[in-house]
């Protein structure tokens, strides 16, 4: 993990297309702000496990469905 020091307004580049800026810092809370192409997804941490989880467990059910469907067919 690469850990850096930005003061209000810095900012750090990742790869040629993003980019992380320092917009304010309030207490123990930090504002910053990423410019990123459209095709780059942008989620908070605990967004971004819900998002996994759910995929997850939607392959899940799609993986039982289809077994499910596959044995139907062949008792038919």
């Amino acid at each position: 993990m690469l850990v850096l020091t930005r003061r209000i307004n810095e900012a750090i580049k990742i790869g040629d297309e993003i980019e992380v800026k320092v917009l304010g810092i309030d207490g123990d809370q930090i504002k910053l702000g990423i410019s990123a192409p459209k095709h780059v997804d942008i989620h908070r941490m605990e967004v971004y496990l819900d998002i996994q989880e759910q995929n997850s467990e939607a392959a899940s059910v799609s993986t039982d469905l289809l077994h499910l469907l596959k044995n139907n067919t062949k008792n038919d």
